[in-house]
């Protein structure tokens, strides 16, 4: 039952309390109504950014698109599909198409090596793969031109020399990437395309369409993927939400605490680096595409974020790539 007493008086520092609250509340709500357009005057200047989506919680709270094909259009997501192709590795070992990260080029797809190929590579795991750690020399920067240019992608990424011990050093190289995808193609029996659509097109319901295909017609497991910016938002929710999407697990929980565990660390940026997923300190876990393509999320911060930017234009880590992380651990983080 309730009590009939009357409300005691407040004492002195009771009503202080209670005014300085007041006081307060209406301030914070100001200023936390104010960073999206933060976020909106400082995209005004960066000529390279197409698209940003900021989602907090189930809400989006940032839209914005001042430039390119809009929010609803293909973009070329660049390497950010060397992250997908992570998931989809995940996906595939825990169907049991590939026994675990421990297994390697030779046991699971002894097809994919030819005679003259580096000795040892029989030897790579997936984890060398996944992580850029097969100590094959780069097929990115310079020597990218020539080796899109070979008669067989896999193959040639497999002749390159060692140049670092399989397992060390972090050699960023698409034809890794590549060689991943074409494993799990093999591991599977389905395309890498068919297995994007099942593992993540058809479950978060977003339109995944074919792209680029080598000379043998393995798709491009480390580049030349489109997804519109909304697709790409569903994906940082699920890095977000451990693999979860509207209460469904479409990502095994366990596999996205291992990708976004430390395993390297990128020369060029600094930031680690784990099954496909570069990781801040500020907690933000991202796939990073050539341009300023950025899928991210900060589970603790309850923060998913997709950015598309001019596909023809660098991002330097020390340039426009540098800019966006400012944006993401200044304003959009302030969203939290």
């Amino acid at each position: 039952m309730p009590s009939e007493r009357p409300n005691p008086i407040l004492t002195r520092r009771a009503f202080s309390a209670t005014l300085l609250g007041a006081m307060v509340v209406p301030f914070a709500a100001k200023a936390f109504a104010q960073a999206p357009s933060d976020i909106r005057s400082r995209i005004a200047n960066m000529s390279q950014l197409h698209a940003i989506l900021v989602q907090r919680g189930d809400e989006v709270i940032v839209a914005e698109a001042p430039r390119g094909r809009g929010l609803d259009r293909g973009a070329n997501i660049k390497s950010c599909s060397k992250s997908i192709v992570g998931l989809l590795t995940g996906s595939a070992i825990a169907a049991g198409a590939i026994p675990s990260v421990d297994a390697t080029i030779g046991e699971i797809a002894p097809s994919l090596i030819p005679s003259d190929a580096t000795p040892g590579v029989e030897n790579l795991t997936i984890e060398d793969l996944l992580t850029l750690r097969a100590g094959l020399e780069s097929t990115s920067g310079r020597n990218y031109g020539a080796w899109v240019a070979s008669d067989n992608w896999v193959a040639s990424a497999l002749r390159r020399p060692m140049v670092a011990t399989p397992g060390g050093r972090m050699i960023y190289s698409t034809g890794t990437t590549h060689i991943l995808g074409a494993v799990l193609t093999v591991a599977t029996g389905k395309s890498l395309l068919a297995q994007a659509r099942d593992v993540l097109g058809q479950p978060l319901g977003i339109e995944i369409p074919a792209w680029t295909q080598d000379p043998q017609g393995y798709y491009f497991g480390g580049n030349q993927m489109a997804l519109t910016p909304r697709g790409m938002l569903r994906i940082a929710t699920i890095m977000r939400d451990q693999g979860r999407f509207n209460g469904d697990q479409i990502i095994p929980a366990d596999w996205i605490d291992q990708s976004t565990q430390a395993h390297t660390r990128s020369p060029y940026s600094g930031l680690d680096y784990g099954y496909g997923w570069f990781l801040t300190r500020s907690g933000f876990i991202i796939a990073r595409g050539y341009g300023g393509q950025v899928i991210a999320a900060n589970p603790e911060q309850d923060l998913a974020v997709a950015i598309t930017s001019d596909p023809t234009s660098p991002a330097r880590s020390g340039g426009y790539f540098g800019d966006l992380m400012d944006l993401l651990e200044g304003p959009v983080l302030s969203l939290a």
